[in-house]
């Protein structure tokens, strides 16, 4: 087992400079496009102005998100299919995944969460978590309309009741 944890341990600090690599040289070769070149007349050295159209943000997430994807399923290659439910162990994995696509939105200011975001997690859950049932059957409450409708209902049965039992008393007859 410790064996494990260190050859996993290893694999997953290769996996994030491999991802930390790819993503940056990706990014760098995005932002390739210069429109143009803008210099303060007093100090500044050129800098390059780049045109972050919406197209080209859309175009750097979805490489982004797909390395990302590419690196959960590397991780989860180490979980064996009995670990596959167990939270202890697809936490970190799956946390990766998540801070990943959510960093990288912010990052572009893309916004989060996403619809591509969403397919990733989406597609996580039906490819490794589709047979994870839960032990014990977890109550939730109801909707809060219908807890409502609960509370109200029998507090606006009590005054009609005592009303009926009121006015049937009133008649002043014996019942039989």
């Amino acid at each position: 087992m410790a064996q494990r944890a260190q050859t996993g341990s290893v694999r997953l600090s290769r996996g994030l400079l491999l991802l930390w690599a790819l993503l940056w040289t990706g990014l760098c070769q995005a932002g390739a496009e210069v429109e143009g070149f803008t210099q303060d007349a007093r100090t500044s050295p050129p800098v390059a102005v780049f045109n972050w159209t919406a197209q080209l943000v859309e175009e750097t997430y979805t490489n982004i998100t797909q390395k990302c994807w590419e690196f959960f399923v590397d991780l989860m290659r180490n979980v064996t299919a009995p670990e596959l439910c167990e939270w202890k162990v697809i936490s970190r994995p799956y946390s990766l995944l998540q801070a990943c696509l959510e960093g990288w939105a912010d990052h572009l200011r893309y916004g989060y969460p996403n619809a591509l975001a969403e397919r990733y997690i989406f597609q996580s859950h039906h490819r490794y978590f589709h047979n994870c049932t839960l032990e014990h059957q977890v109550y939730f409450d109801p909707p809060e309309d219908v807890l409502l409708a609960m509370i109200i209902a029998p507090i606006c049965l009590i005054p009609f009741l005592v009303t009926l039992v009121i006015w049937r008393s009133k008649d002043g007859k014996a019942q039989p």
